[in-house]
């Protein structure tokens, strides 16, 4: 259970979601404890992972900062204002198999979703071998940093392209705020 401790390390980056019945998620261990002891793509049926990712948001709270005209002064001041929720906008090399009966029907639902940045690849088959589920893998050796939100999938935009992979765009809204950096 060691967060991420070198640059480059995070070159492995997931995101799940748990579409079960929701929690109170006071704190990010909460939230982690929803995703325990699961493996995406096995006989665990609420937890998913969103396939193909090729590029990911940026995760976390920003900064909201007014600038506030001040007479007399020859700039103005500036002040901390209330963040608004970021715009998650994933993008996904689109193979319309893995997203249809995964992905697409969650469009409009509630879910707890996971950013989990790893030094190493986690797969079905690697945690298959962990009989505890891969949690505890990650906590045996895998250096892992996660965030967690209450959110839901708003959009699915898919791109064609005539020279590059089809791609789509997957809107996601935030209904919490981020909780973490977490280590499993």
């Amino acid at each position: 259970m060691a967060h991420i401790s070198s640059l480059g390390a995070g070159v492995y980056t997931y995101l799940d979601l748990f579409k079960g019945t929701l929690g109170t998620y006071a704190t990010a261990g909460d939230a982690a404890a929803e995703f325990v002891g699961t493996v995406p793509g096995t006989a665990e049926a609420d937890h998913v992972r969103m396939p193909s990712v090729r590029e990911f948001p940026s995760v976390g709270t920003p900064a909201n900062i007014v600038n506030v005209p001040v007479f007399g002064q020859a700039t103005s001041s500036q002040v901390q204002g209330q963040a608004d929720a970021p715009s998650l906008e994933v993008t996904v090399n689109y193979v319309a198999d893995d997203m249809a009966t995964a992905i697409h029907p969650l469009i409009g639902q509630p879910a707890l979703f996971r950013f989990m940045m790893v030094n190493k690849a986690i797969t079905a088959d690697e945690a298959a071998e962990d009989s505890a589920g891969w949690t505890s893998w990650a906590s045996g050796g895998g250096e892992n940093t996660c965030f967690y939100f209450v959110g839901k999938i708003e959009a699915i935009l898919v791109n064609p392209s005539l020279t590059d992979a089809t791609t789509a765009t997957v809107t996601l809204s935030a209904q919490s705020d981020f909780l973490g950096p977490q280590t499993n």
